[in-house]
């Protein structure tokens, strides 16, 4: 008689059983990629009520908010008063080329917007995070300068006014009760709107981003990030730097803080990382919501035309604005070449202000998405340099709209010597693009870049020093008179 089979059925998943449920538990798994990244996230303080901890306090300036906060946080000025966001300056920096060591910074250097504070203050230093910053004579050292309510305001009524101060309008005492950790409006208050409005400057920054959609930015709209869950802070001092005003790449931020060095399953797009800037293909386009601008034209300004803040202003001259742009893909290893007032310029091609660093023989660069903003700025004609003209105030461009008085008011506020000759000359200045993240869904795919039979993609191979798209004439490795690369290696 056949014996049943059931029994050794039965004992046989009882002994894989045995075997397997304690591996299961006590063997190491394999977490997901994105689980190990969300282990990286930084975690925030504990919020404290602040309602009711002013009634001691009269409060009727910033200042005397300041000196209320400092009474339970006794370091916090301090602290502020030694990072960039108060000093607005960094260095000194050893530059090559220079005998003199050179200071970067909002303070020292000049961009093709606004062009310069110096002389300038007022409306510049609405976004510096101190009162009273109205000209040279700010004094950098009184703890109650420091303005605590721009970064820690939750109740999203505190504006800012030239030099700093808080406007008319606002209710310390409600702004001060509601303090609590950074939101992204409080950074955005003056990330967002650089440059004199909202987009203008960074073309991945702009007030979209306050609620944006899962599409627009991943990180702050599927995953709600406040800024500081990436530009982490210690003792007061922000992580993240930007060429357009420091000169070197410490205390940077990296997608690497939380992502694995090979972030992908698939092999083929790991082989790409050492050469190819997460940001390349993680944010296709930029202004995707607000259009941003991309060029400044100084030189048109004066003239009595329809006025559009988009379009032109008598004050600043003629603009162009753009939306869901295309980045200028460039080699970049984290740093900068930087134009400091007083360089020589040859007026007739585009003097770039903050060149990015990098190669394709430099095994640091990787190819990364830049905003161009494209702009003509005064010059002096005889002496062959940028000008700092003087737009604000008594004798300013703005007022007068006399550019010969401007430039002599602004060179005399620097120290720099002005014939009294000027021209406008071409310039142009390079913005990293790093916000506004799309989802794995809508990043580049390789035909994006990679096209068949040498059509255009979107990477001008040749203007990067690849002799072809490397797909099929190699990487870098392989560059400088070497062969296609075989069909073999292809797959």
């Amino acid at each position: 008689m056949t014996r049943p089979r059931v029994p050794w059925i039965v004992g046989a998943i009882v002994t894989v059983l045995v075997i397997a449920i304690p591996l299961y538990f006590f063997l190491p798994k394999n977490s997901s990629k994105a689980e190990e990244a969300w282990a990286n996230v930084p975690t925030h303080p504990v919020h404290t009520d602040h309602k009711g901890l002013f009634t001691d306090y009269t409060l009727e300036s910033g200042s005397d908010v300041t000196n209320a906060c400092l009474d339970c946080h006794p370091d916090a000025a301090q602290e502020v008063m030694k990072t960039s966001h108060w000093t607005w300056e960094n260095g000194p920096y050893e530059l090559e080329g220079r005998d003199e060591l050179v200071y970067g910074g909002k303070k020292h250097l000049i961009n093709n917007f606004c062009i310069g504070i110096t002389d300038n203050e007022p409306p510049c230093t609405a976004c510096h995070i101190g009162y009273g910053w109205e000209d040279e004579s700010f004094d950098f050292t009184q703890e109650e300068n420091v303005d605590c309510l721009v970064c820690h305001d939750n109740s999203g009524a505190y504006i800012k006014k030239n030099a700093g101060y808080p406007a008319d309008s606002v209710d310390l005492l409600a702004v001060a009760e509601s303090v609590g950790n950074p939101t992204r409006e409080n950074c955005g208050s003056c990330h967002f709107r650089g440059g004199g409005g909202d987009a203008v400057k960074h073309g991945d920054l702009d007030n979209s981003l306050l609620h944006p959609s899962d599409e627009l930015d991943v990180h702050m709209g599927k995953y709600d990030f406040s800024c500081t869950d990436c530009h982490r802070t210690e003792h007061h001092d922000i992580a993240g730097k930007s060429i357009s005003v420091s000169m070197d790449d410490e205390n940077q931020v990296y997608c690497t803080d939380c992502h694995n060095e090979k972030p992908h399953d698939d092999e083929r797009l790991n082989d790409h990382t050492a050469t190819v800037a997460c940001q390349t293909c993680h944010i296709p386009e930029f202004a995707r919501k607000e259009a941003t601008k991309t060029e400044w034209l100084w030189s048109q300004a004066g003239q009595d035309l329809p006025q559009n803040p988009h379009e032109y202003l008598k004050i600043k001259g003629k603009f162009v604005y753009e939306k869901n742009v295309v980045p200028t893909y460039a080699w970049y290893s984290g740093t900068a070449d930087r134009y400091i007032l007083g360089d020589k310029i040859d007026p007739t091609v585009p003097t770039v202000m903050n060149m990015p660093h990098g190669g394709i023989d430099d095994p640091e660069a990787k190819i990364f998405p830049f905003k161009v903003h494209n702009a003509d700025q005064v010059y002096d004609t005889v002496y062959n340099y940028l000008l700092q003209p003087k737009t604000f105030g008594e004798g300013g461009y703005w007022s007068d709209f006399d550019w010969d008085k401007a430039n002599r008011l602004g060179s005399e506020a620097v120290g720099m010597e002005y014939s009294g000759e000027y021209g406008f000359a071409p310039t142009q200045m390079y913005w990293p693009t790093t916000h506004m993240v799309a989802p794995a869904k809508d990043a580049l795919q390789c035909e994006s870049c990679h096209t068949k039979d040498d059509a255009p993609g979107r990477l001008d191979w040749e203007a990067l020093g690849y002799q072809g798209d490397p797909m099929y004439y190699g990487g870098r490795e392989q560059q400088l008179g070497v062969a296609p690369v075989s069909t073999e290696e292809q797959k």
